[in-house]
């Protein structure tokens, strides 16, 4: 047989045993998505996150150019207490600041974890401690971005207390 050409069975079927190396790699990439779907649900929930986060920034972006506005104008009791308030809305921007990069940083990681992954399967490496430390990594980013949004509740509620007394 020359070279290159492949073999027929003399029933003129497939060839069972290459059947099976050709559905193989079907079911094995079919597996890699199947275990990369969850990450892909954690990208989704990851993101609305941070679109929770940059709606609290914008409205924080706003108070503050109101705030900015009346200060010119305003008696020097008013500017003290604008001026007050201004600075704990820039400690809350900077937390939900450091909330987006961190939960930005968690997506990436997560990224990068299923890129592996494929990488893995495609170039039949043994890559499971990658994996295992992107996963960690994300995980820690992701809980960082977590406490950073708890920082900035309190200090939310905090200077609404304060507003309230």
């Amino acid at each position: 047989m020359a070279a290159g050409r492949l073999a027929v069975p003399p029933d003129g079927g497939v060839d069972p045993t290459r059947a099976s190396t050709v559905a193989a790699p079907v079911s094995d990439i079919a597996s890699v998505i199947q275990l990369a779907v969850a990450p892909v649900f954690l990208l989704a929930g990851i993101g609305a996150f941070i679109n929770a986060f940059s709606g609290r920034l914008a409205r924080i972006v706003d108070r503050s150019r109101r705030l900015e506005e009346r200060r010119v104008s305003a008696s020097e009791t008013a500017r003290l207490t604008a001026q007050h308030e201004l600075a704990l809305l820039g400690r809350r921007a900077r937390w939900i600041y450091l909330g987006i990069t961190l939960g930005v940083t968690s997506a990436l990681t997560i990224c990068l974890l299923i890129i592996v992954a494929f990488v893995e399967h495609f170039f039949q490496l043994n890559l499971a401690t990658a994996i295992g430390i992107l996963f960690v990594l994300a995980m820690l980013a992701l809980v960082g971005a977590l406490l950073a949004f708890l920082r900035e509740v309190f200090l939310a509620i905090h200077a609404l207390a304060i507003g309230g007394d």
